[in-house]
């Protein structure tokens, strides 16, 4: 294995297609050592046959796909250092617990013993050890999934790949094992690659992020960058809620961009190189960057009219119709403590934002 790159996973120009159909179109990307790294899009965007690719389950119909700088696109799946953990956990029914995590370490010529202790060993770190000798049908959805994980984590391959093993789990549950996730990536040193379309559940166990769209890398980048900057309407929208904006750029002045919207407001945010003065684009700001007051508090405050409040538990959602202008989604906490004041349905409201909140995005 090569010592000289500090990459788990490169994928230089890869396509995929099905006859005519082109489920992936020419990506390249780059997944480091011991990182969690996340493919994410909806339905459909080609994040799942890229994973396959890597596995050895799907051909490269064109590019590269190096594991530690060793081509890997003409290794079968059965000669490749990853393991796979799939949606439904595909445990065998018929052996116990104890039986189903040392049965791919048996296939890999381990002794009964050997693989007995490693098990052992592995059910520790996913604290099943008091499951050892129940059958699946004996165990919960979340304990079957930790089994599948012990299963896939006990060869202690090189990476890991997860096809949304969390989606048939609910809410509660799920939550609790995206940080056990976490836990066990960090634990074991092993590059987790996870697919998922759950933006919610990327960004709270990601080191790094892919978002995918029709067969295309939209944005690479870390959790925070691509929540805060996203590079295009798409990412933009499908990373959480947003405000998006139909603006033009007037022009630009020490690195910020004077932008105008509906009805004659403005708004300034920092600029982006591929927009240029008298462009139409969109502009993304996030609703808990957002504030209502009585009175304009800043050069830029918007005056609106509120339309509505939505309680939605942990935070009250109020939506503001500027004076011949869009609509503007405003999040703020339920609570107390430090809570900014909610405005009633036809009040008289500015609009304030936090300074940098506004993103010019790449149409």
């Amino acid at each position: 294995m090569s010592q000289q790159t500090t990459n788990a996973i490169d994928v230089r120009n890869a396509v995929k297609r099905y006859g005519d159909f082109t489920a992936l179109k020419t990506i390249s990307l780059s997944i480091h050592d011991n990182e969690f790294f996340t493919l994410l899009g909806p339905s459909g965007c080609g994040k799942t046959t890229l994973l396959r690719m890597i596995a050895g389950f799907e051909d490269v119909t064109e590019g590269e796909i190096f594991l530690y700088g060793e081509e890997i696109e003409n290794l079968p799946p059965n000669k490749r250092p990853v393991n796979t953990v799939f949606q439904n956990y595909a445990l065998f029914p018929h052996m116990n617990v104890m039986e189903n995590v040392g049965f791919g370490l048996e296939m890999l010529g381990k002794s009964k013993s050997e693989a007995r202790k490693r098990a052992g060993e592995i059910l520790e770190l996913v604290q099943l050890t008091q499951f050892a000798n129940r059958k699946p049908s004996q165990l919960s959805g979340g304990q079957q999934q930790r089994v599948a994980l012990a299963r896939a984590l006990a060869p202690q391959p090189k990476v890991l790949l997860l096809d949304e093993p969390l989606s048939a789990l609910d809410l509660k549950l799920r939550k609790a094992m995206q940080l056990e996730l976490k836990h066990l990536q960090r634990e074991t040193g092993i590059t987790f690659i996870f697919v998922t379309h759950d933006q919610e559940e990327a960004l709270t166990m990601s080191d790094r992020i892919a978002v995918m769209s029709a067969g295309e890398l939209q944005q690479l980048g870390k959790a925070r960058d691509i929540y805060e900057r996203p590079r295009n309407m798409f990412v933009a929208d499908f990373i959480g809620e947003t405000n998006l904006l139909e603006v033009t750029m007037d022009e630009v002045r020490e690195g910020r961009a004077l932008c105008h919207l509906g009805g004659g407001h403005a708004l300034t945010c920092d600029a982006v190189d591929e927009v240029k003065p008298g462009a139409k684009v969109h502009m993304s700001v996030r609703p808990e960057r957002l504030f209502l007051s009585e009175k304009a508090v800043e050069d830029e405050s918007l005056a609106a009219t509120v339309k509505e409040n939505v309680f939605v538990g942990t935070d009250i959602t109020t939506i503001v119709t500027l004076k011949d202008g869009p609509e503007f989604s405003i999040r703020t906490s339920n609570s107390e403590r430090g809570n900014r004041r909610i405005f009633e349905t036809g009040n008289d409201v500015f609009v304030n934002m936090e300074y940098g909140a506004a993103r010019l995005l790449v149409d």
